[in-house]
């Protein structure tokens, strides 16, 4: 883990698994188009290693468009609720600062929702190390969006309480040999007031919260939810934002 990351927190996830897997949004096909776009190949036939796994979210997606994906995951709670969603995909637990496969072994690495658990100076040099010639590094994540204004108003109740990801890490790589680019992609879900409750409650700030205190504080969000739509339905708006990172020395 990056020496600035929390590992408890990093490993909270192991304790909601199974909600995590039914609650966490996925990702539009739109962030798989970018992903083929910047790695200037399709995914269907490419070696993919999805990192920070997780529950197996991406990984589906991944496989859906036809890669052949590796998952890495280091929870056993986690990686144990991928085992039973995704059978089929070969599963191994470790962590991006010290990936274990051989050189040139992938074409595309992702990490959905994740790369900022790791330490940069360990997790890129490693990925540029496993990847293929040309191979691209993508990274994303799902943020709220804010510019909505039910959205805006949820975060400031919740915001004493909150830790946010970053949307994009594009600066962290100036140092490094590398080429960046980025993208963002808007896109929304329609769910249930409950099922969105139940997505924040897997966010590791409220995973590691004391239970009484969740419990009232994503309570008394329900009930500022439920009075803004009686119908008992929201759409769940996102912005995707995603880098993407290949090494300096290979051709475009």
């Amino acid at each position: 883990m990056a020496p600035h990351a929390n590992q408890a927190r990093a490993l909270s996830f192991d304790t909601v698994a199974t909600q995590y897997a039914a609650a966490r949004p996925g990702y539009p096909p739109t962030l798989f188009d970018a992903v083929e776009e910047f790695a200037g190949r399709a995914l269907v036939g490419a070696d993919v290693l999805d990192c920070g796994a997780g529950t197996g979210i991406a990984t589906r997606l991944l496989r859906e468009r036809g890669a052949r994906v590796v998952a890495l995951e280091p929870g056993a709670g986690m990686a144990a609720e991928l085992r039973r969603a995704e059978p089929e995909v070969p599963l191994v637990r470790g962590e991006g600062n010290c990936l274990p496969f051989a050189a040139n072994s992938f074409d595309v690495i992702t990490y959905a929702q994740a790369w900022h658990w790791t330490d940069p100076a360990h997790s890129v040099p490693e990925a540029l190390r496993v990847l293929r010639p040309n191979g691209v590094l993508a990274l994303w994540w799902n943020h709220a969006d804010a510019r909505v204004a039910w959205v805006a108003a949820e975060e400031d109740r919740l915001a004493p309480f909150t830790h946010s990801s970053p949307t994009t890490v594009a600066e962290l790589f100036a140092p490094l040999p590398v080429r960046v680019a980025t993208r963002e992609i808007t896109w929304s879900r329609r769910i249930t007031v409950e099922e969105h409750i139940r997505n924040l409650g897997t966010h590791s700030h409220f995973v590691v919260m004391d239970p009484v205190e969740r419990a009232q504080l994503l309570g008394a969000n329900r009930n500022a939810l439920a009075r803004l739509f009686p119908d008992g339905e929201l759409d769940e708006p996102y912005r995707c934002g995603m880098t993407v990172v290949r090494s300096a020395t290979t051709l475009a």
